[in-house]
């Protein structure tokens, strides 16, 4: 595996996936453990009351653990999960769920050398347009890239990527933006 740069995890949701990691690797079920909580974030993200029960301070924790516990058991998410979800009640930390997974996944993806080009386009690209995109940031020296796709109508063309801390914005709006910007200051 190829050595990848630094990794810098900040706040309590950098914190609890570094030692999620670590005792996912310690334990020798690093592969398991990343499938299931891969399963666990898409979970969250495809149900709007699920995000609504972990984002609202008014649930009682105990009614949250129920039915985080209903949910895993349901999709056999697996121990280390449920051991995740009764540490953050426990700190009272559950509102921050989504976000440890998120920088678990991140680092993973940095662990593994797969460096995460979020690409906000105003219609949908086309696979050949993702191929040409993929090729290009690998000719920049990115090597193993996941795109991550979504869509703005308001860039009305182009696109935006970012790359880490790089961001990199073609789109017509903001050129649009830019030559307006111009044609005052030449006023």
């Amino acid at each position: 595996m190829a050595s990848a740069a630094p990794i810098a995890l900040t706040g309590a949701a950098g914190r609890y996936a570094q030692a999620l990691y670590a005792y996912a690797e310690d334990t020798g079920h690093l592969p398991a453990v990343i499938a299931n909580l891969e399963r666990f974030a898409a979970v969250i993200d495809s149900s709007p009351d699920l995000s609504r029960l972990l984002a609202s301070p008014l649930v009682p924790a105990a009614q949250a653990r129920e039915a985080l516990d209903a949910i895993i058991r349901r999709d056999e998410l697996g121990d280390v999960a449920h051991r995740l979800v009764g540490v953050l009640i426990a700190n009272r930390r559950l509102a921050l769920l989504r976000a440890v997974l998120a920088a678990f996944n991140a680092l993973v993806a940095a662990k593994r050398g797969i460096v995460t080009a979020e690409v906000t386009t105003a219609h949908p690209m086309t696979e050949v347009q993702e191929q040409q995109l993929r090729a290009r940031l690998i000719a920049l020296g990115y090597g193993n890239v996941r795109i991550e796709r979504s869509i703005d109508p308001s860039l009305l063309g182009g696109l935006v990527l970012r790359v880490g801390a790089r961001l990199f914005d073609s789109s017509l709006k903001s050129r649009l933006n830019r030559l307006q910007f111009a044609m005052k200051g030449a006023a």
